[in-house]
C-alpha cells in the first residue's frame, strides 16, 4: 500500500498547502492565467480560493494539474 502512495505526489499535500505554493512561486495573476476563475482573478485570498475549490471538483483538479506541472519543471 505505500508503494501506491510513493508515486503520488499529491499523497500528503492538503489544498491549502497547494494552493499556497503555487501562489508563492507563480504569484495570483500567472496562476489565473492558467487556471481561468474568478477567485484566482478578482481580490484573490487563500480562503476563498480554498472554499471554491473544495466545492468544484473540476477547478481543484485544473489547479492539481498545475501543481504537478510545476513539480515535474523544477525537478
Amino acid at each position: 500500500m505505500s508503494d501506491t502512495h510513493s508515486n503520488n505526489p499529491l499523497h500528503g499535500k492538503t489544498l491549502k498547502i497547494i494552493l499556497n505554493e503555487l501562489v508563492e512561486h507563480y504569484g495570483w495573476d500567472t496562476l489565473a492565467e492558467f487556471v481561468n476563475i474568478n477567485c484566482l482573478k478578482f481580490d484573490p485570498s487563500i480562503n476563498s480560493c480554498l472554499k471554491f475549490l473544495r466545492k468544484t471538483p473540476w477547478a481543484r483538479e485544473k489547479v492539481e494539474k498545475v501543481y504537478l506541472a510545476m513539480i515535474a519543471k523544477d525537478s
